[in-house]
C-alpha cells in the first residue's frame, strides 16, 4: 500500500483536536490535498499555528466540545462529514494527574460521544481514524509494544487512553464502524507551546540561555516520532479504510529508534551548538511508565508504512521551526 494521489479532492474531514501540534501539521496536509476541512473549536487560541499560519481561513470552524454530543453530531450531519479524524485529547500526563475526572470526561466521553455520532449517521461516514497511544498499553513486561499486547494503563493517563481505545474497537465489532486506530509515541514538531514537553521546553531553554529540566532521572527510554510522519501515518489509514486488514486495526507507528530522556536532550543541546549548558534532572516525575517503545512491524507489513525522517532531521526542522517563531517571523 501507498498514499493514494488525489485522494483527499473534494472529501469532507472533520478534526477534532485541530488546534494542537499534530492537528495543525494535518490540517494542513489536508488543505494542500485540496480536502474540505471541518475543525472542531472550543477555544480561538491565537498562538495554535492554525491561526498563526492562517489556516483557520482556509477551513470551516465548528464550535462546540468533545463532551457536548449535540455539537457534534451538528458537524457531522451539517457539513455532511465522509471522513472523520479523532485527534483531540487532553494530552499531558502531569495534567491527568492532577485532573484525572476532567481528563476522563474528555478523552472517554468525547471518543464515545463521536463514535456514537459516527455510528447514527454511518449513511454519511465512510471511515474514522482514531489517535490513540503507546500508553494505551501501559506497563508490560516484555517490550516493544506490539498490537497483540492487552491494553492495560493503570495510571489517569494511561487508563484514558486503554478505555479511548477499546471503546473504538467495540464500535467496529459491535456495529462494523469503518473505525482504525494509530498509536504513536512521543510526537514532537514544530507548533508545540507546551512547554512541559522535552523537546520543546529544551529548545526554549537553550534558546535564552537556561538549563534544560528534565523531570525524570533522565534514564526513561521513549519513542520519538516526527509530527510529519505521524500526519501522513493517520492519512494513510484513512485512504485504506475499505482494506480488510485495516478497517478495525490497531497500528503502532514509531522510527523504531529507542531514547534515553537525556540521550535527545543532548542531541538538541548538540543540534542549537549549546553542549556547555548544563542539564537539570529533577527526578521528580510521577504517573508515568519507566519504559516504553513501540515495533511498527505490523505498519511495515500492511501499510507497507516507514518514517521518512531521522530523528536528527526532524530535531532540525523543529528547531528551526521555533527559533523562526521565536524571531517573529512565519515558520
Amino acid at each position: 500500500m501507498t498514499r493514494k494521489s488525489g485522494y483527499w479532492l473534494g472529501k469532507r474531514v472533520f478534526v477534532t483536536g485541530a488546534t494542537g501540534v499534530v492537528g495543525s501539521w494535518l490540517v494542513r496536509d489536508l488543505v494542500e490535498q485540496s480536502a474540505e476541512v471541518v475543525v472542531l473549536v472550543l477555544d480561538a487560541n491565537p498562538q495554535s499555528d492554525l491561526y498563526r499560519s492562517g489556516l483557520i481561513n482556509r477551513v470551516t470552524a465548528a464550535n462546540g466540545c468533545l463532551e457536548d454530543f449535540a455539537a457534534l453530531q451538528r458537524a457531522i450531519v451539517g457539513y455532511e462529514i465522509d471522513t472523520v479524524i479523532h485527534l483531540g485529547a487532553q494530552a499531558i500526563v502531569d495534567v491527568a494527574y492532577r485532573s484525572p475526572l476532567a481528563t476522563y470526561e474528555t478523552n472517554v466521553r468525547g471518543t464515545w460521544n463521536l463514535l456514537e455520532a459516527c455510528r447514527l449517521h454511518s449513511d454519511l461516514v465512510e471511515r474514522v481514524v482514531i489517535a490513540s497511544s503507546d500508553k494505551a498499553y501501559g506497563e508490560q513486561e516484555q517490550l516493544p509494544y506490539t498490537e497483540d499486547m492487552p491494553l492495560q494503563g493503570r495510571q489517569p493517563y494511561e487508563v484514558s487512553k486503554s478505555c479511548a481505545d477499546l471503546i473504538a474497537q467495540s464500535y467496529f465489532c459491535a456495529y462494523g464502524l469503518p473505525v482504525a486506530i494509530a498509536r504513536c509515541g512521543n510526537i514532537y514538531g514544530g507548533g508545540d507551546l507546551n512547554w512541559t514537553r522535552i523537546v520543546p521546553g529544551t529548545i526554549r531553554s537553550l534558546y535564552h540561555g537556561e538549563s534544560p529540566l528534565i523531570r525524570s532521572d533522565g534514564r526513561y527510554i521513549r519513542d520519538y516520532i516526527y509530527v510529519k510522519d505521524v500526519s501522513s501515518a493517520y492519512l494513510m489509514l484513512a485512504e485504506h479504510m475499505d482494506c480488510a486488514d485495516v478497517r478495525g486495526g490497531s497500528f503502532n507507528f514509531s522510527p523504531e529508534s529507542r531514547v534515553q530522556v537525556m540521550e535527545i536532550v543532548n542531541k538538541i543541546r548538540h543540534i542549537m551548538q549549546c553542549d556547555h549548558v548544563e542539564v537539570t534532572v529533577l527526578n521528580e516525575a510521577k504517573g508515568e511508565i519507566r519504559n516504553q517503545y513501540l515495533s511498527s512491524e505490523k505498519a511495515k507489513r500492511v501499510l507497507r508504512w516507514a518514517p521518512t525522517y531521522t530523528l536528527e532531521e526532524g530535531l532540525k526542522e523543529t528547531i528551526e521551526w521555533y527559533l523562526a517563531f521565536w524571531r517573529g517571523k512565519k515558520p
